[in-house]
């Protein structure tokens, strides 16, 4: 055997392998390999160059993909927004509660004894205006006689002493001193009458409000009995809120840092102090009988909260410099993990896994899975989310 020949037989086929060896899977007949290689005409070749740089940028059907239409896209609210760096505060996430501000409430208590009755609906954040009527009290269903009558019968003895009196001091049968007393009490016995008369209508006492503003609590209902002097309803004015936020001690040292805050309402709406007059008024330097450290601002409510409200309070210390943050409504979780869609294209979003930071109740900081640039769905990322479950591309491959 000649092993000159053998090893020479041997290095071609090595040098096939290796050159061959990216066309993996390409088992064409001779003939074939010689029909591609000649029988194509110019456009074709630019065609079929076309489609294998297709095939490469993304493989054939990519299971994160997502294509949705822009008319489809525009009319589920779908919106992204290219990422940029920026300041991202410090957060510390405790809870609190929205309060008065002294003198800007009114507690409305029951001048008479009586079954309530609610003249309209006094819903916590209910609007009302100075003087309105907002119950009445039926004085006569644990009485012979209400105030009213009683008031009533007072004047009528009052004025009826008063004109006797008159003739007895015109006959000279009366010192003008003793007339001026029963003139006093007639006086008195007129002003309480029409001090009780304004506030009752078909027998009934009303109760009014002294000043505009909201319902912060209504303590009776239809059917309640009341006695003099019990507490009805608390309206709150409004104008000027504290919020008040409860900070374990193990967070003492970042009392100082702390400059700002946002608070999600019960409703799921979060608000920024910074877009309220926000001001910080104190921070507590040692701890109430709950071991929490109260640190306290104050801000105009602008008629979307009321006193009494309990909420998630985000407090805002000092800015970490560029980072990447997104609207925490971008996010989407799948079994414990975090998503958000990336939009490619005019029609084509990609699924992509982020691992999260802090967050402010507004946005959340991304730690790693996005980069400046990027195009991320801020608004309907759960549409998207939706048409994923339906609507992958099978194929659809992209230049990007």
């Amino acid at each position: 055997m000649n092993f000159m020949k053998l090893g020479g037989a041997f290095l071609c086929i090595s040098l096939f392998v290796a050159c061959g060896g990216n066309h993996a899977g390409h088992h064409h007949e001779e003939g074939e390999e010689h029909e591609h290689e000649h029988h194509h005409d110019g456009d074709h070749d630019d065609e079929d160059e076309h489609d294998h740089d297709h095939a490469h940028a993304h493989g054939a059907g990519n299971a994160d993909e997502i294509e949705i239409s822009p008319e489809k896209a525009k009319a589920a609210g779908i919106k992204s927004l290219k990422l940029q760096p920026a300041d991202f505060a410090e957060v510390l996430e405790v809870s609190g509660r929205i309060e008065n501000a002294q003198g800007g409430e009114e507690t409305i208590v029951a001048t008479a004894s009586g079954i309530i009755k609610l003249n309209r609906v006094l819903t916590l954040g209910s609007v009302v205006e100075k003087g309105a009527s907002l119950m009445s009290i039926n004085t006569k269903a644990v009485a012979d006689s209400s105030p009213y009558d009683q008031a009533k019968i007072a004047f009528d003895a009052a004025k009826a002493e008063l004109e006797r009196s008159q003739k007895l001091l015109d006959n000279q049968l009366m010192t003008q001193k003793d007339f001026n007393a029963v003139k006093e009490r007639y006086d008195l016995a007129q002003l309480n009458y029409a001090s009780v008369g304004k506030n009752y209508a078909g027998g009934n006492q009303v109760v009014h409000t002294s000043i505009s503003g909201y319902v912060q609590r209504c303590l009776v209902k239809n059917g309640d009995y009341v006695e003099v002097g019990q507490p009805l309803a608390v309206i709150s004015q409004n104008k000027r809120l504290y919020l008040h936020a409860d900070v374990p001690e193990k967070y003492y040292s970042s009392l100082s840092l702390i400059r700002s805050a946002n608070f999600k309402l019960p409703s799921g709406e979060v608000l920024s102090l910074d877009d309220m007059d926000g001001k910080l008024v104190s921070c507590g330097q040692s701890p109430c009988e709950t071991y929490y450290l109260p640190v306290t601002f104050s801000f105009n409510s602008q008629g979307k909260t009321f006193a009494g409200s309990f909420v998630e309070v985000y407090l805002l210390g000092n800015n970490k410099p560029n980072t990447l943050s997104v609207p925490i409504k971008a996010i989407v979780e799948e079994q414990g993990l975090y998503f958000v869609f990336i939009q490619l294209d005019e029609e084509c979003y990609r699924k992509q896994e982020v691992k999260l930071g802090e967050n402010d109740g507004k946005n959340v900081e991304i730690l790693s899975g996005l980069k400046s640039g990027d195009s991320v769905v801020v608004e309907g990322a759960y549409q998207v989310k939706l048409a994923g479950t339906s609507a992958a591309i099978p194929g659809h491959n992209h230049n990007h």
